[in-house]
């Protein structure tokens, strides 16, 4: 492949589009229910999709948590429809097998069963997504089954919901077990192939994974769940808020900020660019 500046460049992230590789399944995740735990991670662009997917992750959660790491917003509420679309569209460029969930963002459907239905559809048609999650229990449980009915796989979520949460105790520990059982099980039982347990007290965590025949997924829940995802800007130690049940594997915030510190004093000194800097531009 030819590099900008008309050199051949390798380059290893590269997905082949190969018709014959198809993207994991929601019936697929759905069968990990109780074996091996799975990672999940969150991408919001093509390099990054292809880096995660070329880690083994084979699940990407295109979420609302965009607004907070990328668009630079204080919380996620302000995400559109559009937002998760362009996002998702990125994803799926970059990627060839991958899972990719959609994140339904406040306002997408807490309308009418007809809007989530709606912004569902988009998701899947227009940003290649694979299934969408919506934050709720029991009371988005309507939500759930009309999205189902139509054939989209639905992800639910439950104790601390990012997009409410400033109406009720903020991002503290959930701990009301019959509250918290009871929203998992009527997720389950309108449709959904897995949950999403954020900031749930371990033991009520562990219970509800045995209780349920999908597979939950963990974020600062503990280990007991089936699965675990974390934010990619968090694993990679590139925003500066994360939250304490984040571990942050690599510091590239730092990384990159002493790259682009070292390129603008090499332009301040004249050093770059050098007469190396020229071998093999294409000279028009």
């Amino acid at each position: 492949m030819k590099a900008r500046n008309g050199t051949e460049s390798a380059r290893p992230y590269e997905p082949e589009k190969n018709p014959a590789i198809r993207r994991l399944t929601a019936g697929a995740i759905k069968r990990r229910k109780g074996k091996t735990p799975f990672p999940i991670a969150t991408a919001y662009d093509a390099p990054f999709g292809q880096f995660v997917e070329a880690a083994g992750i084979d699940v990407i959660l295109v979420g609302d948590s965009v607004g907070n790491v990328v668009l630079g917003y204080d919380e996620t509420t302000p995400v559109t429809t559009e937002n998760i679309i362009y996002h998702s569209q990125a994803v799926a460029r970059g990627t060839t097998r991958a899972h990719i969930m959609a994140d339904m963002p406040f306002g997408s459907y807490q309308v009418s069963d007809e809007d989530a239905l709606r912004a569902a559809i988009r998701f899947v048609k227009e940003g290649g997504a694979c299934s969408v999650k919506l934050e709720g229990g029991r009371d988005q449980a309507q939500r759930i089954r009309a999205i189902t009915a139509a054939g989209i796989p639905v992800v639910g979520h439950i104790g601390v919901t990012p997009q409410t949460a400033g109406l009720g105790p903020g991002f503290k520990m959930r701990t009301h077990r019959d509250r918290l059982i009871d929203d998992a099980r009527s997720v389950e039982a309108a449709g959904a192939y897995a949950i999403v347990l954020e900031v749930v007290d371990f033991e009520i965590s562990r219970e509800i994974t045995e209780l349920l025949s999908i597979p939950t997924i963990g974020i600062g829940s503990g280990p007991h769940c089936d699965a675990q995802v974390l934010v990619l800007h968090d694993i990679l130690g590139m925003y500066p808020h994360s939250p304490p049940f984040a571990k942050r594997y690599a510091e590239v915030g730092n990384i990159a900020t002493a790259a682009l510190t070292r390129f603008a004093q090499e332009v301040r000194d004249g050093v770059f660019p050098g007469v190396g800097e020229r071998a093999g531009v294409k000279v028009l």
